[in-house]
């Protein structure tokens, strides 16, 4: 800050602009805070061999894979379009998206496995380490939350545990998008609610029996009905 003279003599000391202010704080918070990403700042090394796209000929792919990553292809006008289904297919057939997994998807796409592996790393849903091949993703986002979503959560996990359930991936989640059934959640796709904690030993029996669990409660089950769709319209009920 400096001193400037105003024309009556008198003297005031500026402030810093806004924009200096907002600079100090940026360096503020960057001095507190890590990266966002690890290796951001590492330099290329241009002595490296450049990334290759694999071949279809020396990748064995298995059929099933190839056609349904062919058929997503075809959908979009840039077929690279289809890099999340097609990414989507493969962690469903491998368990997640391994060394090899990511060679197949490059080749039949024609992209670099690299390509594939800065989007797998994007999305939450999509896994390069292992994990369980089947999930209990719990909602305890702000909806979900207010309605004790999270002694849900707590519930499952612990039948799961002391069931030793294995395979599964079972978490809590951002958002599902599900408030009309909160508190929910996705058993392998499969959307369920409204729960209570006095559900999760019988979803936790059904996943090891191999039973759908909580059938009629489901999104797409024929005879599931949201949570007061029963109810008599209030005028009725103050007859």
């Amino acid at each position: 800050m400096r001193d400037r003279q105003r024309s009556n003599g008198s003297t005031r000391r500026d402030l810093p602009l806004v924009a200096d202010r907002m600079v100090g704080l940026d360096r503020q918070i960057a001095s507190t805070h890590p990266a966002v990403a690890a290796g951001w700042d590492i330099p290329v090394d241009v002595d490296e061999d450049p990334a290759v796209i694999p071949q279809l000929a020396d990748v064995e792919v298995p059929e099933e894979l190839k056609r349904e990553i062919e058929w997503r292809m075809s959908l979009y006008p840039d077929p690279r379009s289809a890099v999340l289904p097609a990414l989507k297919a493969a962690q469903l057939l491998h368990g997640r998206l391994s060394t090899e997994a990511m060679r197949q998807v490059a080749a039949v796409m024609k992209v670099t496995p690299a390509y594939l592996s800065s989007i797998a790393t994007f999305y939450d849903m999509l896994h390069e380490d292992p994990v369980g091949r089947h999930y209990v993703y719990v909602c305890t986002s702000v909806s979900c939350h207010l309605v004790n979503a999270k002694a849900v959560y707590d519930a499952i996990k612990a039948s799961a545990e002391e069931a030793g359930l294995e395979d599964w991936d079972i978490r809590e989640f951002e958002c599902l998008g599900a408030c009309d059934m909160q508190p929910m959640a996705s058993i392998d796709g499969r959307y369920v609610g409204p729960l209570d904690v006095s559900d999760a030993p019988e979803i936790v029996a059904a996943i090891r029996e191999g039973r759908t669990p909580l059938a009629g409660r489901g999104l797409d089950d024929e005879d599931y009905m949201p949570a007061g769709a029963g109810d008599p319209p209030p005028q009725e009920e103050a007859r």
